[in-house]
């Protein structure tokens, strides 16, 4: 039987993460992925602050992903019609930038192949666990059996850790679902700007365009699983129609042509209700339900979650406790206020006032694309043991690489 000091399972933001902290710390661990990268993952594609400044830290270069584009204005679309332009922070770093999936987690999974402490095996599935308070016994898809200290599972919203250990919920599906197809040939706007699409029958959810080095663009849509107005199995009608309305087509322009297949993915978004430790286990980014519930983002959370879980096994002590506390002080509160927030939103009118009020001046309509892309907490302004003296003012992420990676 082999012997690790961590079992990581997934390979995605989260699980590096992990082992990227764990490596500095000098704790070794070994991490398996049943694909092999590059892979596609179905995603927005977008990468909000918190998200760019994880990325920064964790030691990725922006130059090295080849979709990678960066966002300087953020345009949305009332359900009124009244299109609103909210411009982020010029020459003070990144604060939002869109790539592709496929691209951000290869050079992810390259600089885990360049971590000393780390040794990554693809094309390897976890088949089996047995848990207790002092390690953990994996099976593996080519018959090996692993002894780990802990495991972190990074195994996604469908984790198969979570259910060999038969852990609760059961027949979960997520709290939101959205729809992606990659287009070419965009318009001169869509190649450059984000534009999110707030249409009254989508609310609380939303239909976006994202662009992509090259010309290209990430567009797509999602919706709550529980709407009142259409279904998961709606969704490929509702996708026609988008298109097909005029503002959504102009803004693509007349050559845009899609390049792949679309496709659909469930969002969890439930992170306050889900266990996120058993035993020696801990659970991370969507094997943790750790998705803002009211964008759907969840490449940030994944990789905060993932450090946190590597933290807190440095530390040591009761980790499981230690780990589930952090997740629960710097998400807890954020994500129950934005579950809240997704609930006024679902009426027309009053995401048409919000928007009115953000778009009111210089300084609201670039706070509020701060907050949108998540450069401080949802509910910073809720929890003054967060307050600080820069809280509404700090830099980005990659201030020296800015105008280097900038399309």
């Amino acid at each position: 039987m082999e012997h690790a000091d961590v079992v990581i399972v997934g390979a995605g933001p989260a699980g590096c993460a992990a082992a990227i902290t764990l490596s500095r710390h000098g704790i070794s661990s070994l991490v398996i992925d049943k694909a092999i990268f590059p892979r596609d993952k179905i995603c927005g594609d977008g990468l909000t602050t918190s998200a760019l400044r994880e990325l920064e830290y964790l030691g990725l270069q922006p130059r090295h992903v080849q979709s990678w584009i960066n966002v300087d204005n953020v345009f949305v679309r009332s359900p009124s019609g009244r299109e609103v332009e909210f411009p982020l922070p010029q020459n003070q770093g990144t604060f939002a930038a869109v790539a592709k999936r496929s691209d951000l987690d290869n050079e992810l999974v390259t600089l885990v192949q360049q971590q000393p402490l780390v040794t990554l095996r693809q094309n390897l599935a976890l088949t089996e666990i047995v848990s207790t308070s002092n390690g953990a016994t994996i099976s593996t898809s080519d018959g090996n059996q692993i002894f780990a200290k802990h495991v972190i599972a990074a195994d996604g919203m469908w984790s198969p850790t979570r259910k060999l250990l038969q852990l609760p919920p059961e027949d979960y599906r997520g709290e939101w679902h959205a729809f992606r197809q990659y287009f070419d040939d965009v318009s001169p706007r869509a190649a450059r700007e984000l534009m999110v699409w707030f249409e009254p029958d989508l609310l609380p959810g939303y239909a976006w365009s994202f662009p992509l080095a090259h010309g290209g663009a990430n567009v797509g849509f999602g919706i709550l699983r529980d709407s009142s107005t259409y279904r998961v199995g709606d969704m490929s009608e509702v996708w026609k129609d988008l298109l097909r309305r005029p503002h959504i087509a102009n803004f693509l322009g007349p050559m845009a042509h899609a390049t792949e297949q679309r496709k659909a993915w469930p969002i969890p978004a439930r992170v306050s209700e889900m266990p996120l430790h058993f035993q020696s286990v801990l659970f991370v980014g969507d094997a943790a339900a750790a998705t803002d519930p009211m964008t759907g983002e969840g490449i940030g959370q994944a990789l905060l979650t993932g450090r946190w879980a590597a933290e807190a096994i440095v530390a040591g002590g009761d980790i499981g406790m230690r780990y589930s506390r952090q997740v629960k002080n710097h998400l807890g509160r954020d994500h129950a206020f934005a579950e809240q927030l997704a609930k006024l939103l679902s009426r027309p009118r009053t995401t048409r006032a919000a928007l009115r009020v953000a778009g009111l001046s210089t300084w609201t309509r670039k706070n509020f694309a701060r907050w949108l892309f998540e450069d401080y907490p949802r509910a910073l302004l809720l929890t003054p043991r967060r307050w600080h003296r820069k809280m509404l003012s700090g830099a980005g992420a990659y201030g020296s690489e800015h105008a280097h990676t900038s399309n």
